[in-house]
């Protein structure tokens, strides 16, 4: 168990994609709660100014989670800085609507090199910096992974395909008795910069939330961030393969 004060005291997290939303928001409670935190990102003023606020606890790399030659200079920054990772959060992604008769290939293409080989990469790099001492994988998907979105083709076969990986991930590493979990968060509506930019103009996303109303869909990057903190700390030690949905109830209402 974890020494000290904080939920994940002395563990070492690396989240990709930590520049803006929900990786930021986990950045910060996750330094809050005694972490020593890599945020990477290919914006590098804002993920500077991110851990300028956060202090000494936590650090800045610029990453195109997506490139396979940038996981092993990240991961080689990790063990150079720190000599082990514990947390690893694969949050890099985009969003890009299109339904089944207007998305082109290369939109496709480009979907499922940044939200699912992105992901791909990161669980290979993280397993073999963690399998000496065990560690938590944590994989961004969404609920589009789980049920049907017409409007969103593309996204949401990156993000099943991200759901599928993780329970794979999660049996291999029981298998080989690593001590490496690994975890889905499947998301709904969460308000970011990314998913702002989705909405007409004169629609405030605000009062969308479950802040405004509990049948509201949308959330905030904090709510995923909680859930972040809790697969990465030992008080899951023992949940490995879940789809852990944060979407306020929304996949279950059927009627």
């Amino acid at each position: 168990m974890n020494q000290g004060n904080g939920r994940v005291a002395g563990k070492v997290a690396l989240i990709t994609g930590g520049a803006k939303g929900i990786g930021a928001a986990s950045a910060r409670l996750l330094v809050a709660q005694g972490a020593q935190v890599l945020v990477s990102d290919i914006d590098e003023r804002v993920g500077l100014a991110l851990v300028e606020s956060l202090g000494s606890a936590a650090s800045f790399i610029v990453h195109d989670a997506s490139d396979e030659a940038q996981w092993q200079q990240v991961m080689a920054v990790v063990a150079e800085r720190h000599g082990r990772l514990d947390i690893l959060l694969n949050n890099a992604g985009m969003l890009q609507p299109g339904n089944i008769e207007d998305t082109e290939l290369r939109d496709w293409e480009r979907l499922m090199r940044v939200n699912a080989a992105s992901v791909f990469l990161g669980c290979r790099a993280g397993i073999a910096l963690m399998k000496a001492q065990g560690g938590s994988i944590i994989n961004l998907s969404s609920v589009a992974a789980l049920a049907g979105r017409d409007d969103y083709l593309a996204y949401s076969a990156s993000k099943g395909a991200v759901a599928a990986l993780t329970r794979s991930v999660a049996a291999f590493c029981r298998r080989r008795r690593y001590r490496i979990r690994c975890n889905s968060l499947h998301p709904d509506g969460v308000l970011t910069d990314m998913t702002r930019g989705g909405f007409p103009d004169g629609v405030d996303p605000a009062r969308l939330t479950i802040d405004s109303d509990p049948m509201n869909r949308m959330c905030l990057p904090e709510d995923v961030a909680a859930s972040v903190l809790y697969l990465a700390s030992d008080e899951a030690r023992a949940v490995n393969g879940v789809e852990l949905r944060i979407d306020s109830g929304q996949l279950v209402m059927s009627i």
